[in-house]
C-alpha cells in the first residue's frame, strides 16, 4: 500500500473513531476508505479489519463514558451479552448474504430516525425514567441486543445510531446516557463479529492494529467533546450522521 494511501486511511480511522465515540457510524467513513485503499481485497476481509480497528475505538470511548455517566446495568449488561451472539451470527452470514438487499430497508429506517429526531426535539434532551418499565426493557433487549447487533455483524455502519435511538425512544434515556450505553453494547457487537471474521481468516491484523491506534485517538477526543457539551451536541451530530448514512446508501442503491 502506498504511503500516501496509508496516511489517508489512518486519518479516516481517526475521524471514524471520533464519530463512533459521539454517536456511532464511523464505519460510514472507514469502510469505504478501506475499499478504496484495498480494492482487490475480499469484502469479508475489509469488514473484519474494520471491526478490529472499531473494537479498540469503541472500548476506549466506553471507558471514558463509564467514568462520567451513570450506566443502567440491568439494561446494558444483558443487551451486551445478546449483542455478542447477534453480531456473531450476522458476521457468519455476511459472506452468504448481500448487503444490497438490506440497504433499501435500512434507508427507510434511517429516514424514520431522521424524522423522529427532527419532529420530536424533546426526545433525549432529559431522561424519562418512567418509561423504563419491564416490557420496554424487554423490547429494548430484543431491538438492540438482537436486531441491531445482527445488522452490525452483516454490514455495520450506523449501528451506534440505531442503539442510541433504541435507548432514547424506548427507554427514555437522554442522548448522553444513551450514547454511553450504546458504546458498551457496540464493543460487544464489534467483538462478536471480529471473533467470527478472525476465525475465518478474514482479518488483516497488522493493518487493523494500525487502524486501532488511530480510532483510539479519535475516540478519546470525541468522548471528551460529548461529555463536555452534553445531549444537545450528541443530538446534532446524530442527525448529521443519519443524513450522511442516508446519502451514502442512496448513492449505493441508485447511482
Amino acid at each position: 500500500m502506498d504511503p500516501e494511501i496509508l496516511g489517508l486511511l489512518m486519518l479516516a480511522a481517526v475521524a471514524a473513531g471520533w464519530i463512533d465515540a459521539v454517536v456511532g457510524g464511523g464505519g460510514l467513513l472507514l469502510l469505504p476508505a478501506l475499499m478504496v485503499a484495498a480494492p482487490n481485497a475480499p469484502l469479508a476481509t475489509l469488514l473484519g479489519t474494520n471491526k478490529l480497528g472499531a473494537v479498540f475505538g469503541t472500548t476506549s470511548a466506553a471507558i471514558a463514558y463509564a467514568r462520567k455517566v451513570r450506566i443502567d446495568r440491568r439494561v446494558v449488561v444483558p443487551t451486551a451479552g445478546l449483542a455478542l451472539l447477534g453480531s456473531g451470527l450476522g458476521a457468519a452470514l455476511a459472506t452468504a448474504l448481500t448487503a444490497d438487499v438490506l440497504k433499501p430497508i435500512i434507508m427507510v429506517v434511517l429516514a424514520g430516525v431522521a424524522l423522529l429526531v427532527v419532529f420530536r426535539p424533546a426526545m433525549g434532551t432529559s431522561p424519562d425514567p418512567a418509561l423504563r418499565t419491564r416490557n420496554r426493557i424487554l423490547a429494548a433487549l430484543a431491538l438492540a441486543g438482537i436486531g441491531v447487533s445482527f445488522y452490525d455483524g452483516i454490514i455495520g455502519p450506523g449501528t451506534g445510531v440505531f442503539l442510541i435511538i433504541a435507548f432514547t425512544a424506548v427507554l427514555g434515556m437522554d442522548f448522553l446516557q444513551a450514547s454511553a450505553s450504546a458504546k458498551i453494547v457496540n464493543v460487544c457487537t464489534n467483538l462478536g463479529a471480529l471473533v467470527v471474521f478472525g476465525l475465518g481468516g478474514h482479518v488483516d491484523w497488522l493493518l487493523g492494529l494500525g487502524l486501532a491506534v488511530c480510532t483510539i485517538l479519535g475516540a478519546q477526543v470525541g468522548a471528551r467533546m460529548a461529555l463536555q457539551r452534553g445531549s444537545g451536541f450528541v443530538r446534532g451530530v446524530l442527525l448529521v450522521v443519519v443524513l450522511a448514512l442516508l446519502a451514502r446508501m442512496g448513492w449505493d442503491v441508485f447511482a
